[in-house]
């Protein structure tokens, strides 16, 4: 059998765990809102619409922080639409998505069940249509504690109390030429600048995300993140990534490296935001929000969109790709990727959180459950607490056609020494081969018992489905022992395993 050892000591700290790593996303995309969130005629629906069911699986999905309206939707979204009394809201044209919106949920609403989420609100705001005015206005509705006229409208609809909004994202993709309102890295830099100066004259303390690249493959990759930082170094406090991955060409062996290019993304976003630092004299650091990643099968979407539509449908089944155990797994270790850069990725949004590329599906009037990509983010969020440890990896590796070489084990653990605990999460990308491996955590402090829990199953395409819900799941790994300072685990093939020190 093949084996791997692992050396954990508490001195490799990379930083404290940021619970902001633990994010989601929600868009007025498909049926993510819509008979997703939000379904007034649902058995389950509260007084304000929203499904019980799915925000019992949001709670348990650990989410900290929600960024919310969008993604490409806000490129067009007149945020007053969706305030006031639902009765008189103007249904819009989404040019985004080629959808009908209607506007029944709006910031009201959404912070509404943001609270009921025990989750952060991130707002987006226009930069692809609008631009300072009215950012300003809806930082002014949302945050200001009232006597203006848009602080008392807020009142007057129903939240005297202000949201007190601490993350701002200036735009969505403004690099990509899909997005309404795209424009160049010069063009964006100066609107997104005069934002974030204006946003912080009315309140100095809040936390700015400017775009960065939607994707480490774009042509203005590197030179974008340059261009943008040197208008806005000053004004903001993030830079955002957005990262999406899927298996091509049944190379699975490449599919299960993908954190491979998340790290180029992450190191290369930092090394050019110091750059930036060092060349304008800054004195602050950028930090990175990779506030859009997941799994998502685009290319095959894509093929489906070029299909002429004609009609703008309400709600239609967008983007609902059902995630398989490869899947998992490789979700499982970008999110060990973003963890061992926890020095620099302080927030991050997995997207999307219900239906559209989602943990959580629904069906309408019908049940809510969980897929394979649930499995791996609620534990990690559950269990990965205190501060962050860099694992030193001994493990064969194998070549990939997309990134060459890449280790067969890949890991990161946490420790909280107030609780007196540690977790350890961990992937097998061998597609045939169980691994054992050896940790040695005595450089962690002394534990007398392990729990371990893999995601694995013998088809890696196993799916859970609304006709078989619980296919797949997490379940006990019987192998985890503890001989002294010495853990030692089995990984099945293609797993994602987390160890819970106690």
């Amino acid at each position: 059998m093949v084996t791997a050892r692992i050396t954990l000591d508490r001195s490799a700290e990379i930083a404290p765990v940021n619970p902001r790593i633990f994010g989601s996303f929600v868009e007025h995309l498909g049926r993510c809102v819509y008979d997703g969130i939000y379904e007034p005629t649902h058995p389950t629906a509260n007084q304000d619409g929203f499904r019980q069911d799915v925000l019992d699986l949001v709670r348990e999905l650990g989410t900290t922080t929600i960024r919310y309206p969008g993604g490409n939707f806000v490129s067009g979204y007149r945020w007053e639409d969706g305030v006031g009394p639902r009765e008189s809201r103007p249904k819009r044209l989404d040019l985004a998505w080629h959808s009908l919106e209607t506007n029944e949920v709006g910031v009201d609403e959404f912070a509404k069940w943001c609270k009921a989420a025990d989750s952060e609100l991130m707002m987006a705001v226009n930069l692809g249509t609008r631009g300072v005015d009215a950012a300003l206005d809806l930082l002014e509705y949302t945050n200001h504690p009232g006597g203006t006229h848009l602080s008392d409208l807020r009142a007057k609809n129903g939240s005297p109390e202000p949201y007190d909004i601490r993350m701002w994202c200036l735009g969505n993709e403004m690099d990509g030429p899909w997005q309404v309102g795209h424009m160049s890295a010069d063009d964006y830099g100066k609107i997104a600048g005069r934002t974030a100066s204006a946003m912080k004259m009315l309140d100095p303390t809040l936390e700015l995300v400017v775009c960065g690249s939607s994707g480490s493959q774009m042509p203005t990759f590197g030179d974008w993140e340059r261009i943008v930082l040197e208008h806005t170094y000053d004004s903001v406090d993030y830079i955002s990534c957005h990262a999406y991955y899927q298996e091509r060409n049944r190379d699975l062996g490449s599919f299960l490296a993908s954190s491979l290019d998340m790290q180029y993304f992450i190191e290369t976003v930092v090394a050019t935001a110091d750059h930036v630092k060092h060349k304008l004299r800054g004195k602050k650091t950028i930090n990175i929000s990779f506030d859009e990643w997941n799994i998502w099968y685009l290319e095959e979407h894509m093929l489906k969109s070029e299909e002429k539509r004609e009609d703008w449908p309400y709600a239609p089944r967008l983007l609902e790709d059902v995630y398989s155990v490869a899947d998992a797994v490789v979700l499982g270790n970008l999110l060990i990727t973003l963890l061992q850069h926890s020095d620099r990725v302080t927030s991050a949004s997995l997207a999307q959180l219900v239906n559209v590329i989602a943990p959580i599906v629904t069906e309408p009037g019908g049940p809510a459950w969980r897929q394979t990509t649930f499995f791996p983010f609620a534990t990690t969020a559950a269990l990965a607490k205190g501060r962050v440890i860099r694992p030193m990896i001994s493990a064969p590796s194998y070549d990939t056609k997309a990134y060459g070489g890449a280790a067969l084990v890949d890991a990161v653990a946490t420790l909280d020494d107030e609780a007196g605990k540690a977790a350890v999460f961990l992937v097998n990308r061998s597609q045939d081969e169980p691994i054992t491996v050896e940790l040695d955590v005595r450089g962690l402090g002394s534990f007398g018992s392990v729990r371990a829990s893999s995601l694995h199953d013998e088809d890696v395409y196993a799916k859970n489905t609304l006709e078989d819900q619980n296919r797949v799941a997490l379940r006990p790994n019987d192998s985890a022992r503890v001989d002294g300072g010495t853990l030692t685990v089995t990984l099945p093939p293609v797993s994602w395993t987390a160890l819970d020190l106690g």
